[in-house]
């Protein structure tokens, strides 16, 4: 309950700042919304002069407002009224580079806001194209892996960073050529009904919160070809702190909600309630600490997943050697997950990479490293429904075998990562006083695994296990365990 009440009360000073601003109509600064004229200049001139008198907002009535990269200023809210949008230009030239590209910047701002129910278009699959077709010509250097332009060369649509008291509430946010939005070290945050529908090119990640500190996202529709909603730690000397995502819907060819993969700092004090997702490639919750920070004091209640490649995936990596991860006192409860038979982006844009799924899945994994070890999770009541039938002409994995099981802590972190696991629920690794109570597993057709596998566990329990599997075979099978109850 403090929790809560110290968010809403750090978040409603940016609703506050501008309750009783001015309005100022774009068309007085000349701007125009035919979808042609370039408006970068007088857009960015409107900002520098709201900001000038006090703050504002600036209001976009109905019409296609063309521009390239803008700053936002202090004081000054963008109000996109319904039937008005934003339209990213497609020239690559019309962009500014920060530590990114991007479409509308804030550095060290304070009291800003973009809010309405208009909609920011980043026209981001073909200007992706045409920054590709800049670089063949010679005129700009990358280093273009797998056959694209690298990520921040290519325009995202959001890039604030170091700001304060920041609102974004009621705007559709739609095809980045990169990352939709970025928030970086930003305090007193605070994002709300958003629509995001980005599935234009590689690395759209709906939403990416960086080493931010008192934080929500709320009521937020969210359709991306990558992450969904994505914690991030850029900066070893900082870490996210004080999250709260709440009653958000997720589809994403990667990860619904996942904490890294960069994980410098860490991740402290996040909730994530009441949370529904669908059709998603990769795992429902990712939580992964593997660039030397840390992840502790989550906690997950009510979320629900339907059509999904994995459910949960807890992971203590060492990407960097000598840097270690910690990931610690986690509580995942009111969990109910539907994992899919077939890939379950089929027919999206921007698919997750077939080449990546394991052939076999488990739905569960937490694991952790032999001399850092997952510590203190708890999973309550939850449900989760695996089709079963898993192929054993698919890299069998038997259970005297378990040390084929690569460690990989320098690996790019995902359930998929260890490829064929020995379990077709739950497989732990490595890990310390963890408790299971009340979690139902079941698979609907003949598996040749093994429900649970516990590989270097210790002092754990599992309380009210319940396993449905067809053919009669223990549930549980304990290699290099101490201290475990089962009841």
């Amino acid at each position: 309950m403090k929790y809560v009440l110290f968010l809403g009360l750090a978040l409603g000073l940016g609703l506050r700042a501008g309750a009783a601003s001015k309005d100022y109509p774009a068309s007085l600064f000349g701007i125009r919304s035919d979808g042609v004229t370039l408006n970068t200049r007088s857009i960015q001139f409107a900002i520098d002069y709201v900001a000038g008198q006090g703050g504002g907002r600036l209001v976009f009535d109905v019409g296609r407002y063309l521009t390239g990269s803008i700053h936002l200023k202090s004081g000054v809210s963008l109000v996109l009224k319904e039937g008005a949008v934003i339209v990213g230009s497609l020239n690559p030239f019309d962009y500014d580079k920060k530590l990114v590209t991007a479409l509308i910047f804030a550095y060290d701002q304070h009291d800003i806001a973009i809010e309405g129910k208009g909609v920011i278009d980043g026209q981001g699959r073909q200007l992706a194209f045409n920054v590709a077709d800049v670089y063949h010509k010679g005129l700009i250097k990358d280093a273009f892996r797998n056959d694209r332009p690298e990520a921040d060369i290519r325009a995202m649509i959001i890039n604030f960073r170091g700001c304060r008291n920041v609102v974004m509430k009621g705007v559709t946010i739609r095809n980045a050529a990169s990352w939709v939005q970025t928030y970086d070290q930003c305090v007193n945050l605070r994002l709300d009904s958003l629509y995001v529908d980005s599935k234009a090119y590689w690395n759209n990640d709906g939403i990416d919160i960086v080493d931010c500190d008192s934080t929500s996202v709320t009521n937020s529709y969210i359709d991306a070809a990558d992450d969904g909603i994505c914690l991030k730690s850029h900066d070893g000397s900082k870490y996210c702190n004080h999250v709260f995502i709440f009653n958000n819907v997720i589809r994403s060819s990667a990860n619904a909600i996942k904490f890294g993969t960069a994980s410098f700092g860490g991740f402290r004090n996040i909730r994530i309630i009441n949370n529904r997702v669908f059709d998603t490639y990769r795992s429902a919750v990712a939580l992964e600490a593997v660039d030397g920070g840390f992840v502790e004091n989550v906690e997950v209640d009510g979320l629900t997943g339907i059509n999904m490649g994995h459910a949960i995936f807890l992971r203590i990596g060492e990407r960097q050697k000598g840097r270690k991860g910690r990931l610690e006192n986690i509580q995942i409860r009111n969990v109910r997950v539907e994992i899919a038979a077939g890939k379950p982006d089929a027919g999206y844009e921007y698919e997750g990479p077939i080449e990546d799924m394991p052939r076999n899945i488990s739905p569960i994994v937490i694991a952790g490293m032999p001399d850092a070890l997952i510590s203190h999770v708890l999973l309550e009541n939850v449900d989760v429904q695996y089709p079963g039938g898993g192929n054993p002409l698919f890299a069998r994995l038997d259970l005297d075998s378990l040390d084929r099981v690569p460690e990989r802590p320098e690996a790019y972190p995902d359930f998929s990562m260890f490829r064929e696991l020995p379990a077709w629920g739950v497989y732990i690794r490595h890990a310390q006083e963890v408790e299971f109570r009340n979690v139902h597993l079941s698979a609907s057709k003949k598996d040749y695994r093994t429900a649970v596998v516990l590989d270097d566990v210790r002092r754990s329990q599992f309380v009210g296990l319940n396993v449905q599997q067809v053919g009669k075979k223990p549930a549980v099978y304990q290699h290099k365990t101490e201290g475990i109850v089962i009841k």
